[in-house]
């Protein structure tokens, strides 16, 4: 029906125009047996429920995906709907999906920006490739990951709390050293309290990482520093996954029609990135829940706990 829809009215060589009759002429020649009476019986008749419910979900669906960047997938969609109230499974949504022409976003191979200064002490890792953490502020892991505009280099830096995969502290600038690794740190800083002993921050080799002003400034935090292997990306692997998808989902994103101008153009658009990542993203590590909602059912129930313990 579709095919006779597309086609009919269509004008040919010789200037003749197909008509229903003509088109279910050439599909029978075809092997395709289609009766002129079947289409027009078909054209008349109302809709099933199905279809109808295919059509409002379907609109749903592509709301929900441009709103989340144009990122998500069957499985992150069908958690979204589900959030917002549609009764729909997820075999359904990936069918709508396909309907619809839509998909997730797929990462790409992560290139390293971060170069070890091999004559500079450095801290050891406290970590061992565990980024567990049981509460917020006990691991923050950090790194820097780069994006090409126009006008230059516009080089990253991200700061994660492992509990909860917050982005804590961030900073866009057009070069790499280790002030804005600092402005990075005042951020988190600013947003998670001024001290916060027990407090370790994770990162690579970087000259960045490895400075005295960078241990220093952890050191008012409260913080004490560690740092994974060189040039080994398992030791940072949470901060590389979450750089990696800020890459596929904002730079290189389905949302990104055209590439970047300025380093300015970057900073604006990772600004609204963070905070659809804080408080509206879906995390899979996190139950599909984002991270502010996540912290938030924590501190709920630690203060249920309290109180109960108070009661007792």
């Amino acid at each position: 029906m579709a095919f006779i829809d597309a086609n009919r009215d269509a004008v040919v060589d010789g200037g003749a125009r197909l008509t229903v009759e003509s088109i279910c002429g050439v599909l029978s020649k075809a092997g395709v047996k289609v009766a002129v009476s079947t289409y027009y019986a078909a054209k008349s008749r109302a809709p099933s429920a199905r279809a109808v419910r295919d059509i409002e979900l379907r609109a749903a669906l592509r709301g929900l995906w441009e709103d989340n960047y144009r990122v998500y997938g069957a499985r992150k969609l069908w958690k979204a709907a589900r959030r917002a109230g549609h009764d729909v499974g997820r075999d359904q949504v990936a069918r709508l999906m396909r309907a619809e022409g839509i998909a997730g976003a797929v990462r790409t191979k992560r290139v390293r920006t971060t170069r070890p200064d091999p004559v500079a002490a450095r801290h050891p890792d406290l970590v061992k490739r565990d980024f567990t953490a049981t509460g917020p502020n006990q691991l923050w892991v950090t790194d820097l990951t780069y994006v090409p505009t126009f006008a230059g280099v516009a080089y990253v830096c991200f700061i994660i709390d492992a509990f909860s995969r917050t982005i804590v502290g961030w900073r866009v600038a057009g070069h790499m050293r280790t002030e804005m690794v600092l402005d990075a740190i005042e951020m988190a800083r600013w947003s998670r309290g001024t001290h916060l002993t027990g407090l370790r921050c994770h990162s690579d080799a970087g000259s960045q990482f490895t400075s005295v002003r960078y241990g220093e400034r952890l050191a008012e935090v409260g913080a004490v520093p560690s740092i994974g292997t060189v040039g080994d990306s398992y030791d940072n692997a949470l901060a590389e996954t979450v750089n990696g998808y800020y890459k596929a989902e904002l730079i290189r994103g389905p949302a990104r029609a055209r590439p970047w101008r300025t380093v300015e153009d970057v900073e604006l658009a990772t600004l609204g990135s963070v905070d659809w990542h804080n408080h509206r993203r879906l995390h899979g590590y996190l139950g599909d829940v984002p991270p502010t909602e996540f912290e938030r059912t924590f501190y709920d129930t630690q203060q249920g706990t309290k109180a109960l313990v108070e009661i007792k």
